[in-house]
């Protein structure tokens, strides 16, 4: 049996392909570094893998994309990188907030639904101005993140200094409305805008203020984008190509066991595929997976703090999810649904059962990504995603049972359980937008907080890693740099926050830390350029860039293929 093939010693090894780590990776193989993925899946892009059914292509994780506009900081990495990258058009219809009593749409014009929300309750018309108006403020601070990315810690104690108040400008925004988090500080933080009981309830689940503005906020400076033509799995694949068009090395259902050691720095991995063992040497390692496992698993227990590594245990963790997939007979624009994200809810419940994992009260995101990009089923189909948070421990870990060493196993309960949580959305959704929805689906699948753990390796299946709150923010448990020399983190769990930009901005926070860390000439200019001091020509000049043809070519998606060969 043919396995892959290892070089005797790389600059760098990347453990992890999905967007951090193959962000990273890219980087440093167009600084010419000789560079090796490591990935577990059989594909890149951790929760942007997607996956195939049929002639049906799913996004397994994508509501819509943020920082990919032209000033973003998403575009700005990925320009620098090389110009065919994958490209997202900015969706206008963003977010319809829907109960039995409201139907309210957010859009690219905020102002629109301002307007609609005066009209509808005039005694709270200057608690509404107040409450756009501190929305837009914060989109305004996410606007400028384009150059606000670097790490503080890729800097040298000067620029930390000259960090700090810019920092503090985009706090700004921000600080004022820390504090209302929360089942009570929420509500708190609302009645300093909404008199009216009913406004209030048009954020039945969110569980601090911030959650309230932000998405408004980013409407004003129209940073939402929808996933590129043929599902967000191609923004990892084309890292992949550049990855390997530059002489990198992507390799899959390679698991790391550990990392190696000498004199207290990181000097490569140890690997298996297929149960076959592999040590592969490098100068430094990049890890773009759990940072869990990486402490604990990975490493000597002596390596890590002990605080630390308590401190990663106690922090306070995105929720998992429940997903269905569903594969419709039709075009979902027939069933009632158009390009927004519907958010359904019983805005009567209390907000924890808005949130619970209860599949009759957790509010649902209702998604139609088809009818956002027609590559991504045959035509005259469609495709629905249904959303709800959901923890890992739910039902005793999803009814699964246990094997000889603990292990958890899928059995018939873990099946009927998945098919119970899918029957009671559909209903809902059925009842609630699209009368007959049963009666269209072809097929669909279901993916639990379990899935999500086996695929990602994501601690509980947290869609995000962990939230940015007060008291993730105490005890500092984001950082890049780890107790081992040689050794950084690369993926979304080196920040607080998670999704598409943050970990763009780790991969590449961690790609200026490798180059910082072997003193190479690619990290002053790349580094100028987070800060949007140089250019793309002169970035790539002065960090001595590769030179890369620019050459990726997306592959057609399964219902592209079929629709060729029925014209052939």
């Amino acid at each position: 049996m043919k396995g892959p093939h290892f070089r005797d010693r790389y600059d760098v090894v990347v453990i992890g392909a999905g967007v951090g780590g193959t962000t990273a990776a890219a980087l440093l193989a167009r600084s010419g570094l000789s560079v090796c993925v490591l990935e577990m899946d059989a594909r890149p892009g951790g929760y942007l893998a997607g996956f195939r059914r049929k002639d049906f292509r799913f996004d397994s994780a994508i509501h819509w994309l943020n920082q990919m506009g032209p000033k973003g900081l998403v575009t700005r990495t990925f320009d620098l990188i090389g110009a065919d990258h994958p490209t997202a058009a900015p969706q206008t219809r963003i977010k319809r907030y829907k109960s039995a009593t409201y139907d309210h749409l957010l859009t690219r014009d905020p102002d629109a639904l301002k307007r609609q929300w005066i009209a509808e309750f005039p005694e709270d018309a200057a608690g509404i101005e107040r409450f756009f108006r501190d929305a837009r403020r914060l989109g305004k601070a996410f606007d400028r993140m384009g150059t606000f990315y670097r790490s503080e810690e890729t800097m040298g104690l000067v620029e930390r200094s000259l960090h700090l108040f810019r920092k503090l400008s985009f706090a700004k925004a921000f600080i004022p409305h820390l504090r209302f988090s929360g089942e009570d500080g929420v509500e708190r933080g609302l009645r300093r805008y909404f008199s009216n009981e009913r406004l209030r309830k048009v954020f039945p689940s969110e569980m601090d203020l911030l959650s309230c503005l932000v998405p408004i906020g980013w409407a004003y400076y129209g940073d939402y984008q929808l996933p590129p033509a043929g599902g967000s799995q191609v923004v990892p694949e084309w890292l992949c190509h550049v990855i390997e068009r530059m002489g990198g090395e992507v390799h899959f259902q390679c698991r790391v066991g550990s990392v190696l050691l000498q004199e207290g720095r990181a000097a490569g991995v140890r690997c298996s595929w297929k149960g076959r063992e592999q040590e592969i040497r490098a100068d430094v390692v990049i890890s773009a997976c759990d940072v869990k496992t990486l402490y604990e698993r990975m490493l000597p227990d002596a390596a890590v703090p002990g605080k630390l590594k308590e401190q990663l245990e106690g922090a306070d963790l995105y929720p998992s999810s429940v997903t269905v997939s569903l594969a419709l007979d039709r075009p979902a624009q027939e069933l009632g649904f158009s390009e927004e994200m519907i958010y359904l809810v019983d805005e009567e419940l209390p907000r924890s059962a808005q949130s619970s994992g209860d599949p009759w009260t957790s509010g649902i995101s209702i998604l139609a990504p088809s009818l956002r990009d027609d590559t991504l089923s045959p035509g005259h189909m469609g495709t629905l995603t249904l959303y709800i948070p959901a923890e890992f421990s739910d039902h005793d870990h999803w009814k699964c049972e246990r094997g000889p060493d603990g292990e958890l196993i899928r059995g018939d309960a873990y099946k009927a359980l998945k098919a119970e949580y899918a029957d009671v959305l559909i209903k809902r959704v059925e009842q609630a937008i699209a009368p007959g929805l049963s009666d269209h689906i072809l097929y669909r699948d279901v993916a639990t907080p379990i899935t999500h753990w086996r695929y990602t390796g994501n601690r509980n299946g947290s869609m995000m890693g962990a939230r940015p709150g007060e008291r993730n923010f105490r005890s500092g448990i984001a950082h890049y740099r780890t107790p081992v020399r040689g050794l950084f983190l690369g993926g979304h769990w080196a920040e607080l926050g998670g999704g598409v930009p943050i970990a763009v901005r780790a991969g590449t926070n961690s790609a200026l830390l490798a180059l910082q860390y072997k003193g190479h000439r690619a990290a002053k200019p790349l580094a100028r350029y987070m800060d949007g001091e140089l250019n793309i020509q002169e970035t790539r000049r002065q960090a001595g860039f590769e030179p890369y043809a620019e050459d990726w070519v997306r592959t057609p998606t399964p219902a592209e293929k079929l629709k060729a060969r029925k014209a052939s």
